[in-house]
């Protein structure tokens, strides 16, 4: 009478377990051969594989990236994009007054 009680304290993982086993032996039963699937796919596998060799090698033969100089370069790009806060209040000032003077 120890056994049962010990298999029904486990009941869950033995049922799932079970479930799972069946569902892979079902799946693998049903599912078409993998030489079939390779047969099929073989010219995307084929240029996939050349493509990755090909960004291999030119990650590995390109110069590689200019430190210092173009960081700054690319922090100027990004301050004329996004404007000076002391640029865009000058210019917001300086508007009302050419207008003003405009109108007289």
């Amino acid at each position: 009478m120890d056994i049962p009680e010990k298999l029904l304290k486990y009941k869950f993982y033995i049922l799932s377990a079970i479930t799972l086993c069946s569902s892979v032996f079902f799946i693998i039963y049903l599912a078409p051969p993998v030489l079939d699937i390779i047969k099929y796919f073989w010219p995307l596998l084929v240029s996939t594989a050349l493509f990755l060799v090909a960004v291999f090698i030119f990650g590995r033969i390109s110069p590689p990236p200019p430190s210092a100089p173009d960081e700054k370069a690319v922090e100027g790009l990004l301050d004329y994009v996004a404007g000076q806060p002391e640029q865009l209040h000058a210019a917001a000032v300086q508007e009302p007054e050419e207008d003003s003077f405009r109108a007289h």
